[in-house]
């Protein structure tokens, strides 16, 4: 039976939103977080008629198009079980931004009530079911990059905390670690020179520290940081969190 934490579902009962992410580039990624899940006792749905939060079209300003899908995702992700994502900005999505192209429509209730179940997954973690430490190994130096749209919420604070709990992992402080990624969704297609020169100082401030990996619990910014790293030859390796939550117990 599902409890509440600041109003919001808790259950080991939990529903997976892969993300359009997962789908496309990063199907390891929605694999690990289903084993580190498992991991923690929790029995996991998948629901298969699942498509997208939403928010390339409420990027893009086609909110109309935007509802539509969100609509759908209210429809596949019913009930009342937590809905857990690999992704701060699909979370993000579905509990701020769908808000705001709902403000004038009859199902905003409904829509903030998915959006209350929703959790990125490390929050779920940490500030869910109180897991602030991983029993795993990760002799490895580690730089940790947040997201624009996990910033406000918790899951920065609550993925360091895991990566800082796991044995030999050394988590390094990068410069202007706020810093976006230049990735930005639609911005980086209208965009292209910015983005990638965003990018580019992000990944030099990184490698400055020397890590191995490039952490994220943001598959669109590891989508863009990776895609610069494997170009240009960059000498840091990006991993999603859950990527290492699952090595680490190997």
């Amino acid at each position: 039976m599902s409890t509440t934490t600041q109003s919001r579902a808790v259950s080991k009962q939990v529903l997976l939103m892969a993300t359009c992410l997962c789908d496309a580039f990063y199907d390891n990624v929605a694999k690990a977080t289903v084993e580190v899940l498992e991991h923690l006792g929790c029995e996991i749905e998948f629901p298969e008629d699942q498509t997208c939060c939403g928010q390339p079209a409420f990027n893009a300003g086609d909110w109309p198009a935007s509802r539509k899908v969100v609509r759908h995702a209210c429809a596949v992700f019913s009930g009342s079980k937590p809905v857990i994502a690999p992704s701060g900005s699909c979370a993000a999505m579905m509990f701020h931004g769908t808000s705001l192209a709902f403000e004038k429509e009859t199902d905003l209730g409904v829509v903030q009530s998915l959006g209350q179940r929703t959790w990125e997954l490390s929050d779920f973690i940490v500030n869910g079911l109180g897991v602030s430490e991983w029993p795993g190994s990760f002799p490895h130096r580690i730089a940790f990059h947040t997201s624009c749209h996990s910033r406000g919420t918790k899951s920065g604070a609550a993925a360091l905390s895991l990566l800082r709990s796991l044995k030999g992992c050394e988590v390094v402080e990068i410069g202007d670690f706020e810093q976006c990624c230049g990735f930005g969704g639609a911005f980086s297609v209208t965009f292209p020179n910015i983005s990638a020169s965003m990018g580019r100082l992000k990944l030099e401030n990184v490698t400055n520290q020397k890590p191995e990996f490039l952490v994220s619990s943001d598959m669109g910014c590891l989508l863009h940081l990776g895609g610069l790293v494997s170009r240009e030859a960059t000498p840091v390796k990006c991993l999603h969190l859950a990527e290492v939550l699952r090595m680490s117990l190997a």
